[in-house]
């Protein structure tokens, strides 16, 4: 078998994988955004599987053109998606659609305009450099927002899908800007497209491996209820601990601390960080701990706006006496919680008392 022969029977698989993966995501998580992103995403990776070449020296083929643009699309797709996955309140805004137009439109300017005026190299660096730009917005996010996440079953694997997309995508962006305007030869285009294979094989037994209702938060069919199977014994020592969290929680008010972490309020109660993960998770129903603490600030915010006698306490105030750090935050968790902002939410209770 040629490496000719060979890479488009690698490109061919990543392709096939990439649709029944894309298929799958929209037929059970549809109503989700991080199922449709993920579906969105599976349909830009297998363009970017019929289209992608690390030998890039001349004119791209015009019929190529919205492919590739498509191809570097997605990589802001990607970014959204890793958003997505780590964030259960996580909603698409028109924004994010404007910055994907953006960057399609910049990539299809460079294969019809750029690259054929003489300046290929020029092109492709300025392309690949929006793609490592994306990449490290997307690892950035994750390191941020990984320990926040309580479902156990689910944070290695979504770690898993991040990492290796990232690591793929940036040592390509590397490769291409190194070798641009040279050509490659025909072993390592096979290879690329190998690796791409391999890649994407490794994602999708990734994704089976973990239940879709955890993977994919919002889905239409909800999860079934938790059971719980451990002794009698454990089963009460679990419970003082959670009495002993809810006391932290309602008297001394751990939430308004600046920063405070999951692993700060393990220390707190003597217990590993995985055991609190699990208990706030399990016990509590809670997906992700910066949720966990903001239900308990908007609770305290709650009561003071509909307190008539700090009437003229500023929002603001109330906010960041709760433990919000800014007003942007607390207007988005709040009108989430109780479908108002603090405004109305305030005008109605006063009104009424």
């Amino acid at each position: 078998m040629t490496p000719a022969t060979l890479e488009l029977a690698f490109r061919a698989a990543s392709v096939a994988l990439l649709l029944v993966l894309a298929t799958s995501l929209l037929a059970d998580f549809r109503n989700v955004p991080a199922g449709r992103l993920g579906a969105a995403f599976a349909l830009g990776s297998a363009a970017h599987a019929v289209s992608y070449s690390l030998d890039v020296t001349s004119r791209v083929p015009l019929g190529l053109a919205p492919l590739i643009a498509l191809s570097t699309g997605n990589i802001v797709v990607f970014w959204l998606f890793t958003r997505s996955l780590f964030d259960d309140e996580f909603r698409l805004r028109w924004w994010h659609g404007c910055i994907w137009a953006l960057v399609t439109a910049f990539s299809f300017a460079g294969c019809v305009w750029i690259a054929p005026n003489g300046h290929v190299r020029l092109s492709v660096r300025l392309v690949d450099l929006i793609v490592l730009a994306f990449i490290a917005l997307a690892v950035g996010q994750t390191i941020a927002s990984w320990r926040a996440d309580l479902v156990e079953r689910r944070r290695s694997a979504r770690v898993f899908i991040v990492c290796a997309t990232a690591l793929y995508g940036g040592l390509n962006a590397v490769l291409q800007i190194t070798v641009a305007g040279y050509h490659v030869g025909d072993v390592a285009e096979a290879i690329n497209a190998g690796v791409l294979a391999c890649t994407v094989a490794a994602i999708t037994y990734a994704m089976m491996r973990v239940d879709g209702a955890d993977l994919f938060p919002a889905a239409a069919e909800p999860a079934p209820p938790i059971v719980f199977s451990q002794p009698a014994a454990d089963d009460a020592a679990d419970q003082k601990l959670v009495d002993a969290l809810m006391r932290l929680m309602a008297d001394e008010r751990v939430y308004r601390q600046e920063n405070i972490t999951i692993g700060a309020l393990a220390t707190r109660l003597k217990i590993p960080e995985y055991r609190l993960r699990r208990l706030i998770n399990q016990r509590l129903g809670y997906r992700n701990f910066n949720v966990f603490l903001n239900n308990h600030r908007i609770e305290e915010a709650k009561a003071a706006l509909a307190d008539p006698a700090q009437a003229e306490v500023p929002v603001i105030t109330i906010a960041m006496d709760a433990g919000f750090q800014s007003l942007g935050p607390f207007n988005r968790a709040f009108k989430a919680v109780t479908g108002v902002t603090p405004t109305e939410y305030r005008r109605v209770r006063v009104r009424s008392a």
